[in-house]
């Protein structure tokens, strides 16, 4: 079977699919991975075929926040999503039994794939289907959410979501000659969802609809070869474990974080790797160490602690290292991921990067370090989280449709 998986983003919003592709490939079906041009390398080099998506992500974000006006900044991302409408019927016309799409293309995704007359199902890697239990990821939560104001937050994110996608997916629908209907973005109930994260760190709500899963995380491929540079195995073997500092694809203003690593990194007393990501951070100091992209799964085992922006993807890295975090959120899902990694006793509460100082970042490091607590409650999760098999029940699905299909 000829299996697709759309997703758009950042790098945390593509990794993970690469070891869910793997896993399908294994289990003997032909797996595409659907992004945008500047993952083409990672895809490859994880054995997967590589199908373009238009569009970079970087500047996106950097148009959308040079945008002078709420009004332009929607027509910026308006004009990006038809784009994405238009690469996602391509890369399904490629060749697609199955498509799997992650949630944010996921309304037009499924507009494709009934146009092309596919099943399909969602993987997502936050959770996306409404809830009692807790307010919307992305939401503001301010004091103590009941579970009316959880569905009622939940019904408001969705009607501004229908605004936003509601001429992109007419003008969508109008280009594969798909009869007229309103739009909305909410998929119906018999949709299958999986979530990629562990029931261990979100447990499935008792009133999401059954074909909605938690299945257990989809762990990042490695690419085959990969080594460590050799200036990184040098740090790391010339002293005890550093912390590792990473705010991923946040644009951050990078000359005040600078100084905040550079004087927290000297405070607490500890030797740091600092992940460049797409701020280009670079603090100085010769206890602190830049690379690139590293392997999660490499480098946070050989952590004392990771300091950063809570994004779904390092989120879960670091829950699968066992270290203790020090969760700085910015903006979307991670404020959601920050305050459970703070409920789960593996991290102090979240320190918003608007908010952060030397102090601050300081005070988070020692109380990861000096309360054996964190450290044990990370190990223990680092534990519940490695038995889960997260790609099985996509599997499952997947085998499930074939056999309805065939």
């Amino acid at each position: 079977m000829r299996i697709l998986i759309v997703t758009a983003g950042s790098r945390g919003d593509v990794a993970p699919f690469t070891g869910l592709g793997r896993r399908l490939q294994q289990a003997g079906h032909q797996v595409a991975l659907a992004a945008q041009a500047r993952f083409a390398d990672l895809v490859r080099d994880c054995g997967l075929e590589y199908r373009p998506l238009p569009g970079d992500p970087v500047e996106l974000v950097r148009a959308r926040t040079a945008a002078p006006t709420p009004e332009a900044a929607r027509s910026v991302f308006a004009t990006f999503l038809d784009e994405l409408g238009e690469g996602v019927t391509a890369a399904v016309a490629t060749g697609t039994d199955v498509l799997l799409t992650a949630f944010g293309p996921a309304p037009l995704s499924r507009l494709v794939a009934d146009a092309f007359g596919i099943p399909s199902l969602g993987v997502y890697l936050v959770p996306g289907v409404p809830t009692r239990e807790f307010p919307p990821p992305g939401w503001p939560v301010a004091g103590h959410p009941t579970p009316a104001d959880n569905i009622a937050a939940s019904r408001e994110q969705l009607a501004r979501t229908d605004f936003l996608y509601a001429d992109v997916l007419r003008r969508l629908r109008a280009r594969l000659d798909l009869p007229t209907t309103t739009e909305t973005t909410a998929p119906p109930d018999d949709w299958p969802i999986c979530h990629g994260f562990s029931p261990a760190v979100v447990p499935r709500p008792a009133d999401w609809p059954a074909t909605v899963h938690v299945t257990g995380y989809w762990w990042p491929a490695t690419p085959p070869g990969w080594q460590p540079p050799d200036l990184l195995a040098d740090f790391l073997g010339a002293g005890p474990p550093p912390v590792f500092v990473g705010f991923g694809s946040m644009t951050v203003n990078h000359e005040r974080i600078h100084d905040v690593v550079t004087a927290a990194v000297t405070r607490a007393g500890v030797r740091a790797v600092v992940q460049s990501g797409w701020a280009e951070l670079g603090p100085a100091g010769d206890d602190i160490l830049i690379v690139d992209d590293v392997p999660h799964n490499w480098l946070f085992p050989r952590m004392a602690a990771v300091v950063h922006h809570a994004g779904a993807g390092t989120t879960a890295a670091g829950l699968r290292a066992g270290v203790p975090a020090v969760p700085v959120p910015v903006l979307l899902d991670q404020p959601f991921w920050a305050d459970r990694l703070h409920r789960l006793g593996v991290a102090p509460p979240p320190l918003p990067l608007h908010e952060l100082t030397a102090d601050t970042l300081t005070q988070g490091l020692r109380s990861c370090l000096d309360r054996s607590t964190s450290r044990n409650r990370a190990t223990e999760l680092a534990r519940r989280v490695g038995a889960d098999d997260g790609p099985s029940v996509v599997l499952s699905l997947i085998t499930q449709l074939q056999g309805a299909c065939g």
